[in-house]
């Protein structure tokens, strides 16, 4: 497989988050996230943004996921997509988002 054959595997998608909650079972400080996809519909994740976002400023951001990753089970929640990030500083993760608006379900290119 060809770098760009690999990177083309994973379906990366813009979300809108919908719903967010205190993830009160994870080890570490997490959020459980309810994701609009359009056609694909509400998906979840849970994640670590806990550091520098509290759940008001979360609801109705657009983020970027990867939704082909299949699910795991994080602290007794369905985790079905990876909400993209990067680290800031130690334990504060920043989400990746579009710049502009952009339909939720958007495949990200």
């Amino acid at each position: 497989m060809t770098p760009y054959e690999a990177f083309s595997s994973v379906d990366m998608r813009i979300g809108q988050i919908i719903k967010v909650e205190v993830n009160e079972k994870a080890k570490k400080p997490a959020y459980k996230f309810w994701i609009e996809f359009g056609e694909l519909g509400v998906k979840t994740t849970s994640a670590q943004y806990t550091q520098l976002y509290s759940i008001e400023e979360l609801m109705g951001q657009y983020v970027v996921c990867a939704v082909n990753l299949g699910t795991r089970n994080i602290a007794g929640f369905a985790s079905e997509v990876l909400m993209l990030g990067a680290e800031s500083a130690p334990g504060e993760v920043v989400f990746l988002k579009p710049e502009r608006g952009v339909a939720p379900g958007q495949k990200v290119f």
